[in-house]
């Protein structure tokens, strides 16, 4: 195939680059007026409300298990049949576990951790058996040196049948497993066509062809009328116009965006993403059709459909269940350590002012969604904003004297620890805004373009901006401009030492008050 000339080439990274530079601009966000769905539309993404298994997350769960079944199985065998002293136990437990993790590499080496390797279980059969074979041989040679009174043949013997046995009928379940799931709905990536007529067509046939194909098709969002894009595309319904997809993708699980539309059409797919870049979802071009030859790391695969990598959903996956463990073990720690702090914070609310020791106000999470946050009372009860339209200001009389002590010190917000338990907030992330804060007369999306992209992730009970000196009143389009870039940034290198720095970090710059009131 012919290298493309420099007009046919299209460059991902800076499409990328283009709408990232929307995270200071100014403008409307598309979203802030989104039109209603129409009922068919409606319809559908209540269908697909709850959450589906990843296939990533499938796999892992998979693997992790067949890990701990053959190590259970090899120290079975071998408390059973070469029994050793108790002293001895954990010498050989770690030489069990190291060989069965040596194993489960060999297995992933081998290709079998695949969703069409899972689902035709006697077409990997040879692999697996291959592989147990080498992993048991080195597990079994290196007890045969390290242990003083060596395993009997007929030990050996049960030990590698034992999990032959175990691996053959557990694959074969498996793969009945995922062949129902898929079949239910379980286990499927939700995805949404953008852009219709014909290459969406042609699109929607070449993923049906796929014969491990994990893609649920859940509609098709085209802007043209029935003239040029029909209302019904090989099958699936034209549900709305590209502004209804943003608060259809809110309504539904939809884990992929698939844009149809030719990747010369950079002008249009630039508009288009400058609207949906701000859902939590992987965004691809389909590329089927683009007869150009990419640097793989420019593309990934549905089956043998090419897709340029556009935008991938952040903290993801394992990513997820990670922060989950953090956020549940800090949170447990916190609270552990400062509750004589809290109770002694609600002792001085109820004492101050008449009225609830907690506050509770509705603002924006995960995906757009509205939560209910905790936070210790700071205002006098008939004086309490619960809209947050008139942000709190400097001597504002609408403060109690405690309030004002927690405020500043930010004990008030303590009881969103509760909140992170709950799975509503993590403990770091962009500061959630209450569902009608604004800047002046301006709602913060009306004065940042990309300002709910934000909500990407859960919001946290500090975060990168805060660290940054961005708390307090947000007062002028400059601070929200500047709260929301280093939430984006955030965003774009989460890891867990990243949060980890944030965490220690907050208590020593919360020392600094000035624009705490």
């Amino acid at each position: 195939m012919n290298q493309p000339n420099k007009s046919e080439q299209f460059d991902v990274e800076s499409l990328r680059r283009k709408v990232s530079e929307i995270r200071t601009g100014d403008g409307k966000q598309v979203e802030a007026n989104a039109p209603e769905l129409n009922p068919l539309a409606r319809q559908i993404a209540e269908q697909f409300r709850n959450d589906s298994t990843s296939p990533t997350m499938l796999i892992g769960q998979f693997r992790l298990f067949e890990l701990a079944a053959l190590l259970a199985i090899s120290l079975l065998v071998g408390a059973l049949m070469a029994p050793i002293e108790a002293g001895d136990f954990l010498a050989r437990f770690a030489l069990i576990a190291s060989g069965v993790t040596f194993t489960v590499l060999l297995l992933q080496l081998a290709d079998t951790y695949q969703i069409p390797s899972l689902r035709s279980a006697s077409r990997t059969a040879r692999r697996v058996l291959i592989a147990w074979t080498i992993g048991f041989a080195a597990t079994a040679a290196v007890l045969y040196l390290a242990e003083p009174r060596p395993y009997s043949l007929s030990a050996l013997t049960v030990w590698f049948f034992t999990g032959a046995v175990f691996l053959f009928l557990e694959r074969r379940l498996t793969a009945f497993a995922i062949r129902n799931w898929a079949r239910n709905g379980v286990m499927e990536r939700r995805a949404v066509i953008v852009g219709g007529g014909e290459p969406a067509k042609r699109l929607v046939r070449e993923l049906e062809q796929q014969p491990d194909n994990d893609i649920r098709i859940c509609g098709i969002f085209d802007d043209r009328g029935s003239e040029r894009s029909p209302t019904v595309v090989a099958g699936y319904p034209k549900l709305g116009t590209f502004a209804e997809l943003v608060e259809f993708a809110r309504l539904a699980r939809i884990d992929m965006l698939i844009i149809a539309l030719p990747a010369s059409a950079e002008q249009r797919i630039l508009q288009l993403l400058r609207k949906l870049w701000v859902l939590p979802v992987d965004i691809r071009l389909a590329a089927h059709a683009n007869r150009l030859r990419f640097r793989p790391r420019s593309y990934s695969h549905v089956g043998a459909v090419p897709m340029f990598d556009i935008f991938d959903k952040p903290i993801r996956d394992w990513d997820s269940v990670a922060k989950r463990i953090f956020d549940i073990a800090f949170s447990l720690v916190a609270i552990t350590l400062l509750w004589p702090v809290m109770l002694a914070a609600a002792i001085a609310v109820k004492a101050n002012s008449k009225g609830p020791v907690l506050f509770r106000q509705k603002r924006h999470g995960f995906n757009n969604e509205v939560i209910e946050v905790l936070k210790f009372r700071s205002m006098y009860t008939n004086m309490s904003d619960q809209s947050a339209i008139k942000a709190v200001t400097k001597s504002d009389p609408r403060v109690t004297p405690v309030g004002r002590f927690l405020r500043k010190s930010s004990i008030d917000e303590l009881p969103q620890l509760f909140n992170v338990l709950r799975g509503e907030l993590s403990l770091v992330g962009p500061r959630p805004h209450a569902v009608s804060a604004q800047t002046g007369t301006r709602k913060y999306v009306d004065v940042v373009e990309s300002y709910f992209a934000r909500h990407r992730v859960k919001p946290g009970v500090t975060g990168w901006a805060q660290i940054n000196g961005l708390r307090g009143e947000l007062d002028s389009d400059e601070k929200i401009r500047a709260r929301t870039a280093y939430d984006l940034d955030y965003i774009e290198n989460w890891s867990l030492l990243f949060d980890l720095k944030i965490l220690f970090l907050t208590p020593v710059r919360l020392l600094n008050t000035d624009n705490a009131y």
